[in-house]
């Protein structure tokens, strides 16, 4: 903090923040909001003081809105403005056109987050009322207001690597639902063989011998049985390249083929249909996952056309695991500080106090939700096999483990201060690993803007960063 004038280091960002802002909204020039849509655009044309110079309603896609903004730019010169900005909301791809258009004719945008015109619409008049024509305006308001941003301008490197990114996570959503749908299936029509594997949609034999069993059985899994167990190996070891493997476990194949008799559990009526669904699934599920290897090859071959695949020496953390969060974070010079970036994942700690009241403190949860949960993916095994992160999560989690040890020390079992304990403790850990994966978005922002590699002293914060020490 300042010692001169009170202000802090988060002041004088937000106040230069601001001046940028300032500079591509000038108080003398006029505002042009645009609210999109798919074949109908809103536009507003108003001043600083929110008057409305002009209005339109155009019956075009985004990519042909290039005349509606030459009218506009020649509406706010006619009424004498020398300057115009155009605001809209970033909503799907449409408002890439509007950056395209106003990049050709030199006009500066800015973004207004929907979240923030959601709630200036019930602000403004305490209704949830809501027209495209309404919302122009208002969005035109908040950006006269400075409640807006600069849109990251991508080149062609980012934007793929964030399209791969976007693709992926597809990708991962639909796998994951096959799989679910899988074993809830074979939870009816043939429960024991999930028995016969410790993690079966993991094991490529386990899901290579049920595509040969489901393919091949009809109704009844039991006449493959008459074929004997080396055949069965044998189909089963032909199937296992096909899910991306290079070796089948006779083991895993033994046990399978030992169920195909099994009818414990089974439900008749449903098996035959459920089986034929099963290898439906299976082949969604094989073929997701081919692509998804797929793209995360093309993943880490983009990071290392950026030039980061450092960022796969920090341990634990994978280079697809770190295309993945700049897929999501982009560029992170784009940003202010390392907090800025934690934030933007809504991952920074959102306090709770007033006057003598101190409220318990939770992560913001605002931002990018993508961001926050690709981040949340990657911590987990940092937390085990990361040095630095574990003995990080060990300190914030030691003295809540040892209080709980203490209650149960000190009271009987199933006491209420055994539970509040232990539910301290639970909740300490979730603390810690959030604080965590914002440790490693740090580290992240840390090797790109400064050009560095990894370094465990660094990290933990017994160094100071190269490039802060010079």
């Amino acid at each position: 903090m300042s010692k001169g004038s009170g202000m802090t280091r988060g002041d004088r960002r937000r106040n230069a923040r601001r001046e940028r802002l300032r500079a591509v909204l000038p108080r003398d020039g006029a505002v042009t909001g645009i609210d999109l849509a798919e074949d109908k655009q809103a536009i507003a044309v108003i001043d600083h003081d929110v008057r409305v110079l002009a209005r339109k309603t155009v019956q075009v896609k985004a990519f042909r809105l290039g005349e509606a903004l030459d009218w506009a730019v020649g509406q706010a010169r006619a009424k004498g403005f020398a300057s115009v900005t155009v605001a809209c909301e970033p909503a799907g791809p449409r408002w890439l056109q509007v950056q395209r258009l106003c990049a050709e004719r030199g006009l500066p945008l800015v973004c207004i987050q929907p979240l923030m015109s959601h709630i200036a619409r019930e602000q403004q008049d305490y209704t949830t009322h809501k027209t495209d024509e309404a919302d122009c305006v208002l969005i035109a308001r908040l950006a006269v207001e400075l409640h807006c941003y600069l849109p990251e301008e991508l080149d062609e490197t980012w934007a793929h690597l964030r399209h791969l990114g976007r693709r992926r996570q597809q990708l991962i959503t639909s796998a994951t639902a096959s799989a679910q749908r899988i074993q809830d299936f074979l939870s009816v029509a043939w429960p024991t063989v999930t028995e016969t594997c410790a993690q079966p949609l993991e094991s490529r034999t386990w899901l290579a011998a049920l595509q040969v069993v489901t393919s091949r059985c009809g109704a009844d899994p039991g006449k493959l049985a008459v074929m004997g167990p080396e055949a069965f190996t044998a189909l089963v070891r032909g199937a296992v390249p096909g899910w991306g493997g290079k070796k089948g476990w006779g083991t895993i194949c033994g046990r399978i083929f030992a169920a195909l008799t099994s009818t414990e559990g089974v439900v008749v009526s449903s098996r035959r249909g459920l089986l034929r669904r099963v290898a439906d699934e299976l082949g969604d599920l094989q073929r997701v996952r081919a692509q998804l290897r797929a793209v995360e090859a093309d993943m880490a071959a983009v990071l290392d056309e950026l030039g980061l695949s450092r960022l796969a020496d920090i341990p634990a953390l994978t280079a697809v695991g770190a295309a993945a969060i700049l897929a999501e974070a982009g560029d992170p010079r784009r940003y202010d500080s390392s907090s800025s970036l934690v934030k933007h994942a809504g991952m920074s700690p959102s306090d709770n106090a007033s006057g003598a009241f101190y409220g318990e403190a939770h992560i913001s949860r605002r931002g990018r939700p993508g961001l926050r949960l690709t981040v949340w993916r990657a911590v987990w095994p940092t937390l085990r096999y990361n040095p630095v992160m574990a003995a990080k999560y060990h300190a914030m989690t030691q003295a809540a483990g040892t209080a709980a040890q203490t209650a149960e020390a000190q009271s009987g079992a199933g006491s209420r201060q055994v539970s509040a304990a232990a539910a301290a403790a639970r909740a300490r850990r979730a603390k810690a690993r959030a604080a965590c994966a914002a440790s490693l978005l740090r580290w992240i922002y840390s090797m790109v803007v400064h050009d560095t590699s990894w370094d465990p002293a660094t990290a933990a914060g017994t160094a100071s960063c190269p490039a802060e020490a010079a």
